[in-house]
């Protein structure tokens, strides 16, 4: 009997930590596409958003996300799990790649976000899973050292990127408003990344975080309304939504995504201990 209400209480509180990621993640994504395009800010952006197509490195996280895992958690994948995968690279790459330029700057900028968010996501989950750190915990001694990095690094990147000086920019009320907005979502943002990688891996993470991708692309369309929802685009959301939904089942299914054995006595203290800790949660589940 208590079986299914762990099993419920689990999956509940999946879902509340996914939608709690969607919502601001999205939320903050629209706040910054309001406060550039109505308002002319473009600094603050992703690395790669001003000179590289965003979304060629979004694409990129995955295999990234994927191969850090095989070579570092010595992770398999089931064919049915990396086909699922590429259905869904295949859905976003329709639906939201439509220029493939490529300069020095942006290959640059691009290749760092990818592998240092990559790394940054791999890092988290293992540190929670390894320590068994609260979300809270992990973002309280991680967070001070990230905000003070970025206030120092930049300007000088945006500077890099866009030519401009943020000190240069013509501040107003309602902009410093936008500004503050944006940055109290992401404190919800980062908060729900890391409940989320605790919860899920990074891979699953990257999978499941394209839907964002095109909640963004409609939202867009509703609230902004510049390129429209054209018909190769919802034709590759369509793709995209099947192969979360092939990834969610093909992962579940035993055999889809397991660790593999190191040695009999090779194996070191922190993989043993994280071995331990899914064989125990597989437990409790299955009683």
């Amino acid at each position: 009997m208590s079986s299914p209400s762990k099993a419920d209480k689990k999956a509940s509180l999946d879902a509340a930590s996914w939608m709690f990621n969607v919502v601001t993640s999205v939320g903050i994504i629209l706040v910054n596409k309001a406060l550039m395009a109505t308002y002319g800010f473009s600094f603050g952006k992703s690395s790669a958003a001003k000179v590289f197509q965003p979304m060629i490195a979004k694409l990129s996280m995955i295999p990234v996300s994927c191969f850090l895992e095989v070579v570092l958690d010595k992770v398999r994948y089931s064919r049915d799990t990396k086909l699922s995968i590429l259905v869904v690279l295949l859905g976003v790459a329709v639906c939201t790649v439509t220029d493939v330029s490529v300069n020095a700057k942006g290959f640059i900028a691009a290749l760092i976000a990818v592998w240092s968010t990559s790394l940054q996501q791999y890092y988290v989950h293992y540190l929670q899973r390894r320590y068994n750190l609260g979300s809270f915990n992990l973002l309280g001694h991680t967070a001070p050292a990230q905000a003070s990095s970025l206030l120092l690094v930049g300007p000088f990147v945006d500077y890099f990127l866009t030519s401009k000086r943020v000190d240069a920019y013509p501040f107003s009320f309602t902009s410093v408003a936008f500004i503050v907005l944006s940055c109290t979502i992401a404190v919800g943002t980062n908060l729900s990344q890391f409940i989320c990688i605790g919860r899920f891996t990074a891979v699953s993470f990257q999978v499941l975080g394209h839907m964002k991708t095109i909640l963004v692309l409609i939202l867009g369309f509703i609230f902004f309304g510049k390129d429209g929802l054209n018909l190769h685009v919802v034709f590759g959301m369509i793709i995209a939504v099947a192969g979360m939904v092939w990834y969610g089942n093909a992962s579940a299914r035993p055999g889809g995504k397991e660790r593999r054995s190191v040695s009999m006595n090779g194996g070191s203290k922190a993989q043993k201990q994280e071995d331990s800790a899914d064989a125990t949660e597989e437990a409790e589940e299955k009683v």
